[in-house]
């Protein structure tokens, strides 16, 4: 029987730190095999394990935590160490579903491919945090499996984005088949140098500075039998990821929901109180009343989502300013200039030429 479809934001699953921590995490398994890759890639496997304050014996582990930024790390820096601009994308495309340990299982043990789906909505809770999953249908007809990190203090993590829609798509081809492609492929991150491999790697056209991360595919392959269906299997692989940790609290601080809202909205313009508040479901009047009780302004959190987006973007030398305006909501290249040189003192492309100096 097909997944029953919903309106995207439904079937959410969102999470931030477990028993109200403020660091959060993912279990290892989403790490299953990078030494075997980076080593493929002639990477110095201790130094970027180093850099990025993990132990190399902790990835793989099926029950082991790490730090959700510490692994957005891992795989930044793995990219930066092996000249490999897109390791993420292509690590995702050899990653195996049953590589992801108890989540992975649970999706392959499902009765069909909408059920499995599901599975991964509802389960990632348990697997990572402060990160949000949904299964929906557009107006275009289409189904799409949206992911992302909602942490607003993870800026860097166009590689997880890369792999983990390349995770799901080797899980979506267990019921469908190794030459199955989506519809269409969408990132938030700008499109990298070399984005002709994206399209290689998902059979799909790319679309980069989206809204969010998702697959979009024909919403009748839903009702595909999985392979590995076993109900049995299914309810211990449920059972274990919940007894993992008590379920966490399920919402991020106001702040922090309201700059993940902020940023998905920028390539849209500035974007207004009204829109945002609705994205977090609370009045206009009364975000601002929570922020003031803070110190905080609304215009206050646009400008710094803009500010540590900016020095992010420009890092990326084959991104022109004029991209960079855009993302950022700026009508003008001209306003972009002036609000960067408020935040640093210098014009772009000086602290372009700075930073690739040193």
């Amino acid at each position: 029987m097909a997944a029953t479809l919903v309106d995207e934001g439904i079937a959410a699953a969102r999470q931030g730190a477990p028993n109200g921590g403020d660091v959060p995490g993912v279990l290892a398994s989403a790490a299953t095999g990078i030494a075997n890759f980076i080593n493929k890639l002639n990477g110095d496997v201790d130094r970027i394990f180093g850099r990025a304050g993990i132990a190399p014996d902790m990835a793989g582990t099926a029950t082991s935590r790490i730090e959700l930024g510490a692994y957005c790390d891992l795989f930044e820096e793995a990219s930066r160490q092996t000249g490999h601009d897109n390791f993420g994308l292509w690590f995702g495309n050899q990653f195996q579903p049953r590589d992801l340990g108890l989540w992975g299982y649970a999706a392959l043990s499902s009765p069909t491919l909408g059920s499995a789906l599901e599975a991964l909505v509802r389960l990632l809770p348990y697997h990572q945090e402060s990160s949000s999953m949904r299964l929906g249908q557009g107006e275009d007809g289409l189904a799409r499996l949206a992911y992302q990190i909602v942490a607003p203090g993870i800026l860097q993590r166009r590689q997880d984005a890369e792999l983990s829609l390349g995770m799901f798509l080797n899980v979506m081809r267990e019921a469908c088949g190794a030459g199955w492609s989506p519809e269409e492929v969408h990132f938030e991150h700008p499109k990298p140098p070399d984005h002709k491999e994206h399209e290689a790697a998902f059979s799909a056209p790319v679309y980069f500075a989206q809204g969010t991360n998702a697959l979009l595919f024909r919403p009748e392959i839903l009702a595909r039998a999985m392979p590995g269906r076993d109900p049995r299997l299914f309810a211990m692989m449920e059972t274990c990821l919940e007894n993992l940790g008590h379920r966490p609290r399920g919402r991020d601080g106001l702040s922090e929901r309201l700059r993940h809202a902020i940023r998905t909205r920028l390539a849209q313009g500035y974007p207004a109180l009204d829109e945002v508040a609705e994205a977090v479901r609370l009045s206009p009047n009364t975000v601002q009343r929570q922020l003031a009780r803070d110190g905080l302004a609304y215009k206050d959190l646009v400008e710094g989502t803009r500010q540590d987006l900016a020095l992010l973007y420009v890092k990326q030398r084959h991104l022109p300013f004029s991209e960079i305006a855009f993302l950022l909501g700026y009508s003008e290249l001209s306003a972009f200039s002036r609000a960067f040189r408020r935040w640093t003192g210098a014009s772009p492309r000086a602290w372009r030429r700075k930073i690739g100096e040193g």
